[in-house]
């Protein structure tokens, strides 16, 4: 089974923030292979199946630092072996729009991802990065929690698109072959 992790922060106020463009690729997922989120204790979560492979939607509900703890028990089995996971974020330092698959690796000062380090102890899942950009001008605290300006939001719908179609190459082909096709600059990946 494979465990699709979107982060973001819960609650109205969050919704169409830059923060929360993991649960907006969680949504598209859901919305595209009809899997329904249900609430539980920490996350919304559906299961289903995408082109024969088990998979688990999962949107953490405790904000974003406190990530790790909502999706330890999802990712950890009964016998502690760590279940497929790939996490789906945001990032400043990628242009609006460009999408970037990570085999492991730190956190890149990313307080959910780290999160998800330090629940699990460990860094080698896969992560699929969507670039927010970033404006020097406003701490990263504030960014990250505003919304997209008119025509990033233009730019963020495809991003959406496109890092729901690399989560599914990554299940269906491998991580390598995903990072191939999708580690690109953004006017080179063709919208499927």
């Amino acid at each position: 089974m494979w465990i699709l992790v979107g982060l973001g922060n819960p609650g109205i106020r969050f919704t169409e923030t830059r923060h929360n463009i993991g649960f907006r690729v969680i949504h598209f997922l859901s919305e595209q292979h009809n899997i329904k989120l249900k609430k539980d204790m920490l996350c919304s979560i559906g299961s289903g199946m995408v082109e024969g492979s088990d998979i688990l939607l999962v949107k953490p509900l405790t904000f974003m630092n406190r990530s790790g703890q909502a999706i330890k028990d999802l990712v950890i089995d009964e016998d502690g072996n760590h279940r497929k996971l790939i996490v789906i974020h945001d990032d400043i330092d990628l242009d609006t729009g460009v999408i970037r698959i990570k085999k492991k690796g730190s956190s890149g000062g990313h307080r959910g991802v780290q999160s998800i380090i330090e629940q699990l102890s460990t860094d080698n899942f896969i992560r699929v990065k969507v670039g927010i950009g970033r404006n020097m001008d406003i701490p990263v605290e504030d960014y990250v929690l505003d919304k997209f300006t008119i025509d990033e939001e233009n730019i963020i719908k495809n991003a959406v698109i496109v890092a729901s179609s690399a989560v599914i190459k990554i299940i269906t082909h491998g991580v390598e072959l995903a990072m191939n096709e999708f580690n690109r600059p953004k006017n080179e990946i063709k919208l499927p």
